[in-house]
């Protein structure tokens, strides 16, 4: 549950959320203006899939872009996703490293929580910290 926590503050921290539901709202909009502007494209569906093939790099080659505008829709289109695309992998590895470091904070405060009550700890818990500053001292 934490993990998803803190996702979503990393997606409003950078604003992804916005950035994908524009990037989306474009996709629909250029699969319509492909619909009515290329003449091998009979269906929004079709217009999708084309647009698919474009953000993806992919270019399966099924349908080919004949005319100006849907060329210009094209080169904007995969532009944009090669944008979006390096914007999701810095929202991945900002993520990956506020778990790692909430991770780090939990196992520091664990080991304070132990220091606060050395006395009380038994010898096995106090061998189990001992190997893990020797362990801690060895990175």
């Amino acid at each position: 549950m934490k993990q998803l926590h803190v996702l979503g503050i990393v997606l409003k921290r950078t604003g992804a959320v916005k950035i994908w539901l524009v990037f989306l709202i474009e996709l629909f909009a250029c699969a319509a203006i492909i619909l009515l502007s290329e003449p091998q494209i009979h269906t929004y569906g079709d217009a999708l899939w084309y647009c698919y093939a474009v953000v993806t790099t992919v270019g399966f080659g099924d349908v080919i872009a004949q005319t100006t505008i849907t060329r210009i829709i094209s080169v904007v289109l995969s532009v944009s996703a090669v944008i979006v695309i390096a914007i999701v992998t810095g929202v991945i590895v900002n993520f990956y490293n506020q778990m790692t470091d909430l991770r780090n904070k939990e196992t520091i405060s664990a080991f304070i929580n132990k220091l606060e009550r050395l006395p009380e700890l038994s010898k096995e818990e106090l061998e189990d910290m001992s190997r893990k500053v020797r362990e801690f001292q060895k990175k």
